[in-house]
């Protein structure tokens, strides 16, 4: 139950943000060919869509996302007084606790190297048409 507020926020900060940006990989999504191949062969609307377009869409979009997700947590933990890394961020910069903050800032930049590694892994394990090399 304490969680509906804090994801509230998060979320609502995002919602419009990544309706449009899977709005147009959607509409890029269903140009492709293998789209119109898929449509070709008789396959449902319903089975284009979740089957094919959605499932290339949302890979690189939620990679991409979690950056401001990271950048979120910083205000919600300060706003409901949750401890994380957001909120010691916060804490290092107002009493100038350089080594703490290095620290802080090389988590969060290295948890989001990380989960945009595991984003293009995930494209090349879900996309046939990208190979790792």
């Amino acid at each position: 139950m304490n969680y509906i507020l804090p994801a509230a926020t998060l979320g609502a900060a995002l919602a419009a943000i990544l309706t449009r940006m899977v709005r147009g990989a959607m509409l890029e999504e269903l140009s492709s060919d293998y789209d119109l191949t898929a449509r070709a062969k008789g396959l449902s609307t319903r089975a284009v869509l979740f089957g094919h377009a959605l499932r290339n869409a949302l890979i690189p979009i939620l990679g991409l996302q979690f950056g401001t997700l990271l950048a979120g947590t910083i205000v919600t933990e300060t706003i409901f007084s949750w401890p994380g890394i957001g909120r010691l961020t916060l804490q290092a910069i107002s009493s100038r606790d350089y080594p703490l903050l290095q620290g802080c800032i090389l988590v969060i930049a290295l948890s989001y190297v990380l989960v945009n590694l595991l984003t293009d892994v995930l494209y090349a394990a879900v996309d046939p048409r990208v190979r790792l090399s």
